[in-house]
This record gives structure tokens, sequence and C-alpha cells, in this order.
């Protein structure tokens, strides 16, 4: 799942170099925990939100056979 979100996500961003994904495990979720280059957590976020759900619904869809819970954060920095 991992692989999956760096690539779109390096797709998006002006700062490919910066994008980084930690992997948190739960009792019944697996936290998936996105940073990338201050200039562009925008890009990331889109418009009211639309690329991050779009990015979201992606990951739930590549995980529906999992026994555990997706879900994916955006870190902002500062």
């Amino acid at each position: 799942m991992k692989p999956l979100i760096e690539t779109i996500v390096k797709a998006l961003v002006d700062h490919p170099e910066a994008v980084a994904v930690e992997t948190r495990e739960e009792e019944m979720a697996v936290i998936y925990e996105l940073s990338v280059h201050d200039d562009d957590i925008g890009k990331v976020i889109g418009k009211q939100g639309r690329t991050i759900h779009a990015i979201r619904t992606v990951v739930y869809a590549a995980a529906a056979g999992s026994p555990k819970r997706v879900i994916v954060h955006v870190k902002e920095k500062g």
C-alpha cells in the first residue's frame, strides 16, 4: 500500500523527493502518514479536499480485502 500512495503523490507534487509515507499499525487499523514539502501540501489536499479524498478512495479500494481498516493522514508541518 505504501508504494501505491508514494506513486500517486509523487506524480502530483513539485518536490517528489520530499514525499515520505510512514506506516503505523494499530489493533484495528493501519495508518499511513503522508508528509510532503510545505509548498506541495495544497496540491495534495486539493480544493475543498477533493484530491486527498480521491487518493483515499483509491487506497481504500486497494485495501478492500484487508481485515484491518486503512487510514491515510496528511502531516502538516509547523
